[in-house]
């Protein structure tokens, strides 16, 4: 007898683009149609460069989407909260606090009530959510009660508060960390640890990889020139304006070499990163790409990746670096410090410390064979452990236990 396929309403209403999503995507291309029946769930119609939308990527793969329109917060509780903001100046705490309720009231119960809707009309099994905790807690809130596994993916270090820790003890199955340090991160806010499995983001390391070479023709780089690079959504978490401090110190130090700065993304920070470009001297050396969907070529162009975030989960981007044959360098963050074992797989430095960047751009602009021994042993890492096909097996593994153990309660 055929047995049914597990039917898995997917949310995921991140507010960027970003790895997470890429992830998400990845891992649907190559889960087991015959296994699962995954319809996905955002709030937006996502779009990124060249008018590709979130829609038309799942559309071309096969996978069905359901949109949850989002209501705009009435001016009532535009000004509430104003008002509030003001009476509350005293209280950091307080302020968020009363923002997290408002925010409930006008956002997170209104769809929670229609993510409920969806998983009972559509006889879901299980809602597998794709952000963090403190981003899904509708989804926490539409469960209650009903017989419908829960999944929490935590694709970046979160965010817990202790009664965002005993709404997760109560109602989720089981959270999907994507590195150990986030399932550490987990653990030690008071999240049950029986509860926790790690599930390493990867990468297919089976791919074409663009011809370093190929592309700096392409792109009009230079072979002499050196090349730094960054890549990722232009948001003050991921730190930017401290690679172009740390530029602005490097071109001071090392006038006599001939580099070039490529940051590829869009963002908010933009106009921000633009400036501080110019007030550190460095504009003409600095190229802002806007987003790109072959970022991997760009990587490949690079001599040095650069990521400075505050915080990760355990950035796809390193992976596609290493496996590009890109030296890296990142700040000392759960995830990312995860890949970059420092002095072996790459330089790391504690997040902020422009000064110590800028010493190991120095380093690795310099020292031709530290950066080859570098690459060398982060691309075997990354091919011996970092495979799609562990990810995407690990996944599917999680996803059947907790239907099986939602069935065993029915």
């Amino acid at each position: 007898m055929t047995q049914a396929r597990q039917k898995i309403l997917l949310l995921d209403n991140g507010r960027e683009w970003g790895g997470g999503t890429n992830s998400m995507l990845e891992l649907l291309k190559r889960i087991d149609r015959d296994r699962f029946d995954i319809t996905c769930c955002f709030y937006y119609n996502y779009q990124r460069g060249e008018g590709e939308t979130i829609e038309s990527v799942l559309n071309a793969i096969g996978i069905p989407v359901i949109f949850i329109p989002q209501r705009k917060q009435p001016l009532s509780a535009k000004l509430q909260k104003e008002l509030l903001r003001a009476l509350l100046f005293f209280s950091r705490s307080l302020k968020k606090r009363m923002a997290e309720t408002i925010d409930r009231r006008w956002r997170v119960e209104p769809n929670a009530l229609r993510l409920r809707e969806l998983l009972l009309q559509g006889g879901y099994d299980t809602l597998y959510m794709n952000n963090q905790p403190s981003t899904n807690v509708e989804g926490y809130l539409a469960v209650a009660g009903i017989p419908v596994a829960l999944v929490q993916h935590c694709r970046i270090e979160p965010l817990l508060t202790p009664r965002l820790v005993r709404m997760i003890n109560q109602r989720v199955n089981a959270v999907i960390a994507v590195s150990h340090g986030v399932c550490q991160t987990l653990r030690s806010s008071g999240v049950d640890p029986s509860r926790c499995f790690t599930v390493s983001n990867a990468i297919d390391i089976h791919q074409p990889l663009p011809d370093r070479h190929t592309v700096r023709a392409r792109l009009g780089l230079p072979e002499e020139c050196f090349l730094f690079g960054s890549i990722g959504s232009l948001i003050a978490r991921k730190a930017t304006h401290h690679t172009l401090q740390a530029l602005g110190t490097f071109q001071q130090a090392c006038p006599q070499v001939n580099w070039h700065m490529v940051v590829v993304g869009t963002g908010p920070e933009l106009n921000s990163l633009q400036q501080l470009a110019a007030r550190e001297g460095i504009a003409d050396r600095v190229t802002f790409t806007g987003f790109r969907n072959n970022a991997l070529d760009y990587l490949a162009a690079m001599d040095v990746f650069v990521l400075a975030s505050k915080s990760e989960g355990l950035p796809r981007v390193v992976l596609e670096a290493m496996l590009v044959n890109t030296a890296v360098i990142g700040s000392n963050v759960v995830g990312t410090a995860e890949l970059v074992d420092n002095g072996q797989t790459g330089l790391l430095f504690e997040y902020g410390d422009t000064a110590r960047l800028c010493a190991h751009m120095q380093t690795l602009s310099q020292d031709h064979a530290l950066r080859q021994q570098l690459i060398s042993q982060a691309n075997a890492n990354v091919k011996s452990h970092y495979a799609i096909e562990n990810y995407v097996a690990g996944v599917e593994a999680l996803l059947r236990s907790v239907a099986k153990e939602s069935s065993s309660h029915v």
